[in-house]
């Protein structure tokens, strides 16, 4: 097996244009594992864990890119702010992981069980794509196509994820067979914009790619403008609203039978992972408008 190992990203461009079948290689914490199993084995491989440009994130007002190349450890570390990304990074396996392990890394797998995607997803992340043709962007939902397909062309690699910021609660968590270095057999991510007063969920491993719920969102918007929650944020929440948000997050799904779990496991597991985020974000609310 040849390894490429380019400068700069114009040159891993270069490579990729003229080595389509080379295979991009960053972290390596999933592809490793395909190797050494000799689910694949790829006659050269382009390295991209050197290129700085690929480790660079910024914030412009409300807006962040976080590079392909930027680790989960990174992201714990440099992006706090960035609260339901934290939470899922902190839950990608093990520190030795979250070293190496990086966002276009879940990207390129496109597992439906990759903990960033449901969290990019609720933040509505564009995805940037390039090639010696020059960039493209595509919404998270026309570069994710299904169980481990994207939208790359073959001399593609990709550069960047970038979203809106939100500011209202938000959270991410999952459910699996223990409690570290766990494949989700569900996963749930939730966030509230006030800025547009809307409610965001995505989930992951209960489709073949990560999924919107938005009739359970338009549901929970429409509870938060009855009980005036979006004016006065410590308003309660009845608890029937809460379980018919639950209900319609179940409904959404479109989960299969497999080792991991059954199908009806995981529409409970998001059922009860959507009661989870509902509280939690309804607390978190409650004590600011304390606090202020």
């Amino acid at each position: 097996m040849d390894v490429l190992m380019p400068r700069t990203f114009a040159e891993a461009l270069a490579m990729r244009a003229e080595h389509p079948g080379a295979v991009p290689i960053a972290g390596g914490t999933d592809l490793m594992v395909q190797l050494n199993f000799d689910h694949i084995r790829p006659e050269m491989m382009i390295d991209l864990s050197g290129l700085a440009e690929l480790r660079e994130w910024r914030r412009e007002d409300d807006r962040l890119s976080v590079g392909s190349g930027v680790t989960y450890t990174r992201i714990m570390h440099e992006l706090p702010e960035m609260r339901a990304l934290v939470q899922a990074s902190r839950s990608v396996g093990s520190p030795q992981i979250r070293n190496r392990g990086t966002i276009g890394g879940n990207l390129g797998t496109a597992s439906p069980a990759g903990d960033a995607l449901p969290v990019l997803a609720v933040h509505d992340a564009e995805i940037v794509v390039a090639s010696v043709r020059g960039e493209r962007t595509l919404p998270w939902r026309d570069f994710l196509l299904g169980v481990k397909r994207t939208a790359l062309e073959p001399d593609e690699l990709i550069r960047a994820a970038r979203w809106r910021v939100l500011t209202g609660p938000q959270s991410f968590a999952k459910v699996g067979a223990r409690n570290a270095m766990v494949i989700a057999v569900a996963s749930l991510c939730f966030a509230i914009d006030p800025q547009t007063r809307t409610v965001r969920v995505a989930l992951g491993s209960v489709a073949p790619t990560v999924i919107r719920a938005p009739e359970a969102e338009a549901f929970l918007a429409a509870v938060f403008a009855r009980a005036g929650s979006w004016d006065e944020p410590s308003a309660p929440i009845p608890e029937a609203d809460v379980e018919g948000f639950a209900e319609r997050v179940a409904a959404a799904a479109r989960p299969i039978d497999d080792v991991r779990g059954t199908a009806a496991y995981r529409r409970h597991a998001v059922r009860v992972l959507a009661r989870r985020a509902v509280g939690w974000a309804v607390g978190e609310m409650a004590e600011e408008a304390l606090a202020s």
